[in-house]
Order: C-alpha cells, then sequence, then structure tokens
C-alpha cells in the first residue's frame, strides 16, 4: 500500500506541473516532454516503417517520391523559420503504397507518412496537397503528437501505478506504445484549428495558394461519402471548418504574394 501512496503523490505532482504552451497562446497538458515523445517517436516510426518496407508497401514511385519531397521540402524550409529549434529534427517522410487508404500523419519530431490513396482518390493538386502536408507538420510544430501520448498515458493512469506496484512495468514502455496510438487518436477541435491556422500559414509562406485550404476539405467532404476515409477519423471535416479556412485566406494572402526564392529542404 506505502509503495502505491508513493507511486500516486508522485503522479499527481508530476501532472500538476507538466504544462506547456502552443504557438497559439493554448496551454497544454503534459505528462510527458516533447523531447521524449521525439524519442519514442522515432522508435515508433521506425518500426511502422520496416513492416511496411516488408510487405512492400513503401512506394517506389519516384515521380511521386519526387513530387511529394518537393512540396514537403519547401514546407519544412519555412517551418524551421517558424520554430529554429525544429533544425535538428530527424525530418521525414515516406509513401505508403495503399491505394485504399485515404490518409496522412505526422509524429513528433517532424516524422511524417502519406498514403497513395489520398493521391488517387482525392487527385490534389501541388497547392492542395501541400495544404494536407503543411497541416500534418503543424500537427508536429504544435507538439499534438507529445499532447495526444500525454492523454493517452493519463487515460490509464491507473492501470499503469498497478502496474509499477507489482511487476515493475515502466512509464517508457507506456510512452513508446502510445506514439504508435497517438496516430491513430482523433485530434482535439482545438488541436485541429491550430493546424490548419498554423498550416494554411506554412503553405502560404512557402508559396502555396491559401485558397487550396478550402478546395482540398470540399473535395474531402464530398468523397467522404462514398469512401471509408482514415483521414477523416482523425482530421474530422466540417462546413465550419472551411468557413473558418476561408475567413483566414485574407491575412494569408500577403505570405503567397511575397516574391522571394523558396528553398527545398533536403529530404
Amino acid at each position: 500500500m506505502k509503495i502505491l501512496q508513493l507511486i500516486f503523490i508522485f503522479s499527481i505532482s508530476f501532472i500538476s506541473s507538466s504544462c506547456t504552451t502552443t504557438q497559439t497562446g493554448r496551454s497544454q497538458f503534459m505528462m510527458i516532454s516533447e523531447q521524449s515523445a521525439i524519442t519514442q517517436s522515432a522508435t515508433a516510426y521506425a518500426q511502422a516503417m520496416d513492416g511496411y518496407a516488408k510487405k512492400g508497401q513503401l512506394s517506389n514511385d519516384q515521380e511521386l517520391i519526387e513530387r511529394v519531397n518537393n512540396i514537403t521540402g519547401r514546407l519544412i524550409y519555412e517551418a524551421i523559420i517558424m520554430r529554429p529549434d525544429t533544425r535538428n529534427w530527424k525530418w521525414s517522410m515516406k509513401i505508403i503504397d495503399d491505394p485504399k487508404t485515404v490518409n496522412a500523419w505526422s509524429m513528433a519530431g517532424g516524422r511524417m507518412a502519406l498514403y497513395t490513396g489520398l493521391i488517387e482518390k482525392i487527385k490534389p493538386t501541388d497547392d492542395e496537397l501541400a495544404q494536407v502536408l503543411a497541416h500534418e507538420i503543424s500537427h508536429a510544430l504544435a507538439k499534438h503528437t507529445a499532447e495526444k501520448m500525454s492523454v493517452a498515458l493519463a487515460t490509464s493512469l491507473g492501470v499503469l501505478i498497478v502496474g509499477v506496484a507489482t511487476d515493475n512495468q515502466n512509464i517508457a514502455t507506456g510512452a513508446s506504445a502510445a506514439a504508435l496510438v497517438a496516430v491513430t487518436l482523433p485530434n482535439s477541435r482545438v488541436a485541429e484549428s491550430e493546424a490548419d491556422e498554423i498550416g494554411i500559414e506554412l503553405a502560404a509562406r512557402a508559396g502555396y495558394n491559401p485558397h487550396a485550404a478550402v478546395t482540398l476539405w470540399q473535395k474531402m467532404s464530398k468523397e467522404s461519402g462514398s469512401s471509408s476515409f482514415d483521414f477523416l477519423s482523425t482530421h474530422p471535416s466540417s462546413g465550419k471548418r472551411i468557413d473558418r479556412l476561408d475567413s483566414l485566406i485574407p491575412r494569408m494572402m500577403p505570405y503567397y504574394e511575397e516574391q522571394k526564392p523558396h528553398p527545398v529542404y533536403p529530404l
């Protein structure tokens, strides 16, 4: 009983002191640090990509890879300007050859994946694809993976405490599993709005038309009625979302219209 009491006291004090602030000024609940999330995500990402590789599902379509890497590279260049500390991230993009899956995701530390189903079913223009990728990069910039991992850990905290007391499990194991789980968990509406706002600006600064954010989600909404959209399970679409993106366009146009070079971060 004494061990349980000590762990409980430690857990409460740990949670109460774990808060950070996003780029939009929102306070985040954090059970684990962003660096811890990055470390755990690196392991989870490597395991996931190894699994896809063994199944022959990593795309070798060089034209598509070049297209995606060029767009992603331009966005990452601007992301590093927005958050200079991310220069040291191991930025990665992998394309999963799965025509039935309409999805894209990111993990902490700039590790991303895009499924060919999104390309084949949505048929996005470069401007629209940039909105998808900028949105995912923005989740990483705003520490949303660490936030989702923290929520996942917090919801099973009681079980974790008992586990530590009975068979010496540790929080690192839970965090590693949470990194994988976080990819499939839906983002909160607040987190989605943050990624929308940061992403549309990121894309505009990289030279991609902000109007594409609206046309992209219009396509998503139109196609979702006849398809199983994994992307919409974690990135819910709505008329209000489209209206909000549309309202951001006037503020984004000066970034888009700025005459400047758009360097590509090498992937």
